[in-house]
């Protein structure tokens, strides 16, 4: 089995064409920052301080201003401009994951068609998730087959519907909005065929910068005039819970500066405020904290995968709820802020999983 892996890149190019790819130097520049050496980070890279050095310079002089300066008590510390690459390096990255992610999983499934005729793959379509990109990640690891596409909740359970993927991921609020969206799944789930498979209970909220600087305090922030807003994209799951919520407390989306600027990914979302481009996002708590920002909990949700009771005795599928059900995977999804893992692989009835909360 192969596996194929997409990579967003920056490259530097000059007016006279020469271009020069930053991907040597960023990992430099972040040990830098967490070092505050540059021998300690080139030792750390298994680089010499001379190439080390050496390559630093070499960009510094391609850009024309400094990456790195002296600190008093602080060794070498990242300046503005060393600052500002690092951190288009991890928004590019961020905001460009799921669709090369996308690529990838569907390169990769094939070549592996191909090369493997006979071997049964595990389709799926799922909201994107940290928790399902951990399971595809220990599938990988378990060398089972796996497709995987990123796609909005609702469009993931018609797929299933009609027979295009073996696993639905989609995800469900507690409390007053969990009817409300569970009839966008519910015309597609037939109790007697289909069947929910647990995967996490996750916590969504707001992303401010680190120290929260406009006092944000909730969704009723949304309508400040001073405050800058981005979204998830019309139909996601996250989108549809966000608007529920809005209109439960009075709040007009089309007053909110930057409704209508969305990202497809819960770590583009927190990209875009790390960036300085939004005040504020919403999302699950584990990308704010990959982006150093603050997290406001809002509503907590239920992450199910939905699938075709027959398929459950195959062993493809009995596969995966064996990896769902053990503690290594449990435990790295534990590792997620916000995550809770304790009902991971508990196969739940339809009407249940879609009323429960």
């Amino acid at each position: 089995m192969v596996d194929i892996e997409c990579r967003a890149e920056l490259v530097l190019r000059d007016v006279d064409g020469r271009e020069t790819s930053l991907s040597a130097v960023v990992p430099l520049l972040l040990l830098v920052s967490q070092t505050g050496s540059i021998a300690n980070a080139a030792s750390a890279k298994g680089l010499s301080y001379r190439h080390a050095w050496g390559l630093l310079r070499e960009i510094e002089a391609r850009l024309g201003g400094a990456l790195i300066t002296k600190s008093r008590g602080r060794g070498s510390v990242l300046s503005e401009l060393g600052e500002s690459v690092l951190r288009a390096q991890r928004i590019c990255g961020e905001r460009l994951e799921s669709p090369l992610q996308a690529v990838a999983s569907e390169v990769a499934g094939e070549l592996n068609r191909r090369l493997a005729r006979d071997a049964a793959h595990v389709r799926i379509h799922a909201s994107h998730g940290y928790a399902v990109a951990a399971l595809v990640r220990a599938l990988a690891a378990h060398h089972i087959p796996v497709d995987i596409k990123y796609r909005e909740s609702a469009e993931a359970v018609i797929a299933l519907s009609r027979g295009e993927c073996e696993l639905a991921g989609f995800h469900l609020p507690l409390g007053e909005f969990r009817a409300i969206c569970a009839q966008t799944y519910g015309p597609y789930l037939d109790p007697d065929k289909h069947q929910l498979i647990h995967l996490t209970r996750r916590t969504q909220g707001l992303f401010v910068p680190k120290g929260n600087p406009k006092g944000i305090e909730g969704l009723h922030d949304l309508s400040r005039a001073d405050v800058r807003f981005v979204n998830r994209q019309p139909g996601s799951g996250t989108r549809m819970l966000l608007d529920l919520s809005l209109r439960a407390i009075g709040v007009d989306p089309d007053q909110i500066n930057g409704y209508a600027t969305s990202e497809l990914t819960h770590s583009a979302i927190a990209a875009f405020v790390a960036s300085g481009m939004a005040d504020l996002g919403f999302g699950v708590q584990p990308a704010a904290q990959h982006f150093t920002l603050d997290f406001i909990p809002v509503i907590d949700e239920d992450y199910f995968f939905a699938c075709e009771r027959a398929r459950l005795d195959e062993a493809r599928l009995g596969g995966v709820l064996e990896i769902l059900r053990s503690r290594a995977f449990k435990d790295s999804v534990a590792h997620l802020e916000g995550y809770d893992p304790a009902l991971c692989g508990t196969l739940v009835d339809v009407e249940a999983g879609l009323g429960a909360g």
